[in-house]
């Protein structure tokens, strides 16, 4: 959250223009946007890492293979040469020693050229059959690394069908022998139960924390409207009173927002279509009493933006960002600006308001908990500090991002992005 300092002129942020609207909106690129073009070197930097296992297996399998039958057949080369050369028999035809001389080199010759042209033809046979060994050899490490990756595979689908609702029941339950992706498989397993006591101990807690603090506020807070409502009270006891409501209610809202941040950063419950241009008309006429007494002007331009998720989550995280707006905005005659739509293929929702400069790099950190501008857990008198790490909880639990940018002339530009369902 932000809070602003009396140091910048009002007069100054007001002039700023309004923040662009689409195509030109803020932030980081959406989720699934295509990547930047590569040069066809980077591309073949990046070859080996896009390669499945199941590839890699296969094409390693396949190697190993080919290169015994290289070895087998080079060594079988090798002893028919030899055995070829050394097996040609020795003829003596009893001719005198001048023709029998001139009858041997015509022999050796023959003798050489018969070796040689069998070795050729064992040499080009040997080929056709590598080629073919290593075609069948691929073939083979293909169903060979298919079925060794099988559970793997059984793994992966158990992995992705698990949500906090089926955490408790549903598991890989390998079967087969005792081996390395069996233990792997019991060891998911284990987890997937420590994960599920996990959950219920926090759903639990939750729940309690629910009861146990809002009880005792309600209570404070109901005794205070009474003992107010007295004719007889002193003024003394009455300023006193009040402020303890204040105070009261201030706690009332931090349990309230812990409670949300909790609920946030679980998985979604509700999953249903909603257009995102409701959600934020909603928001904005709930803000617009709070706006006019804080002399803030508040302009909507919405788009229709349709999404799959909790209504009720997303309304909140819009009207959080309308609300640190309005909070921190300029004292007179401030200005928050709105907009939903559609930019890049991905669903946008965008808040910019006037108000004190923001350093770039304190923007990332304003997303923590309990953080706010200059102050951590200090000046917290507008608000709990939990207000963008509800927004944050959100939005990454329905698979988007939020960033936020300093605007010119002051203020903040946050930028919501939800991939279109």
């Amino acid at each position: 959250m932000i809070s602003p300092h009396s140091g910048r002129k009002a007069t100054r942020v007001q002039q700023a223009p309004p923040p662009s609207g689409p195509p030109a909106w803020d932030g980081p690129p959406p989720p699934g946007q295509s990547p930047a073009q590569r040069t066809p070197m980077e591309r073949m930097k990046e070859l080996p890492a896009k390669v499945s296992i199941r590839w890699r297996l296969t094409l390693t399998y396949g190697a190993l293979v080919f290169v015994a039958s290289a070895v087998l057949l080079g060594s079988v080369y090798m002893i028919v040469g030899t055995a070829l050369s050394s097996a040609w028999p020795n003829v003596d035809l009893g001719l005198p020693p001048a023709a029998d001389e001139q009858f041997q080199l015509v022999w050796d010759k023959l003798q050489k050229q018969a070796v040689q042209d069998a070795r050729d033809a064992l040499f080009g046979n040997s080929l056709l059959a590598l080629m073919g060994v290593g075609i069948l050899a691929l073939i083979i490490g293909y169903f060979v690394a298919d079925r060794a990756m099988r559970p793997v595979a059984q793994m992966t689908a158990t992995a992705r069908k698990l949500s906090e609702s089926t955490l408790a029941h549903q598991r890989i339950d390998l079967l087969g022998p005792n081996d390395e992706l069996k233990e792997l498989a019991d060891t998911f397993d284990a987890m997937l139960t420590r994960l599920n006591v996990a959950f219920d101990t926090q759903r639990r807690f939750v729940a309690n924390a629910s009861h146990e603090l809002r009880t005792p506020l309600t209570i404070n807070r109901t005794v205070l409207e009474i003992a107010l409502s007295d004719p007889e009270a002193s003024e003394d006891l009455k300023a006193l009173g009040r402020t303890l409501l204040e105070v009261n209610a201030r706690n009332e809202k931090l349990i309230e927002g812990l409670l949300l941040l909790a609920r946030s950063e679980r998985e979604l419950a509700v999953r249903k279509p909603v257009d995102v241009r409701e959600v934020a008309q909603t928001a904005v006429e709930q803000v617009t009493a709070f706006a006019e007494e804080h002399g803030v002007t508040v302009t909507a331009e919405l788009v229709s933006a349709p999404t799959i998720g909790d209504p009720v989550l997303l309304e909140r995280s819009v009207s959080n960002l309308l609300e640190n707006a309005v909070k921190y905005n300029i004292p007179e005659n401030g200005k928050v600006w709105i907009q939903t739509g559609m930019a890049d293929g991905a669903l946008v929702v965008q808040v910019a308001n006037t108000g004190q400069h923001v350093p770039a790099y304190e923007v990332n950190s304003l997303f923590e908990p309990f953080r706010r501008l200059h102050a951590d857990r200090v000046d917290s008198a507008k608000g709990s500090g939990l207000g963008l790490s509800i927004v944050r909880a959100v939005v990454q639990a329905h698979g988007g991002n939020v960033a936020a940018v300093p605007r010119d002339g002051g203020g903040l530009v946050v930028t919501i992005r939800l991939p279109r369902r």
